[in-house]
């Protein structure tokens, strides 16, 4: 399953997703992932979650992303959910041209029962169809 938090910049997105991911430690069987470009907010999560600075791995660009958490999620087996924040900046395009990224994720979470959080940074008008379909 694919979740995906939406605002504009400065709306709060990092917070909501970093609070997901805190509170779904006490339910969590397996692992959760926390996938960001920056150690700004590595002391707000709890130590249950895997903190992964992508900038640390030269990850830039959609393809590389994609590959990036593939390698990830193949690292483990039972991991179980997934929090991508700034995905966008990450893969350094607009949320429009990223329709592979989406379809590799839904692909990816629905393989290996992920529950998959996207921060998107962009309002509700601005999400083509194909995000839409996760609200």
């Amino acid at each position: 399953m694919i979740k995906i938090i939406y605002g504009a910049k400065g709306t709060g997105k990092t917070k909501m997703m970093i609070d997901a991911a805190n509170s779904s430690v006490a339910q969590a069987k397996g692992h959760l992932i926390f996938i960001t470009d920056t150690k700004r907010y590595m002391y707000d999560l709890e130590r249950e979650v895997r903190f992964i600075d992508v900038s640390e791995y030269d990850v830039a660009g959609e393809a590389a992303l994609c590959g990036f958490i593939k390698g990830v999620i193949a690292g483990n087996h039972d991991n179980e959910y997934v929090f991508i924040d700034g995905v966008v900046r990450i893969a350094g395009k607009p949320v429009a041209e990223m329709a592979t990224f989406f379809y590799m994720l839904d692909k990816i979470a629905e393989s290996n029962g992920l529950t998959i959080t996207v921060a998107v940074s962009a309002s509700k008008e601005e999400l083509p169809d194909f995000v839409t379909k996760y609200l």
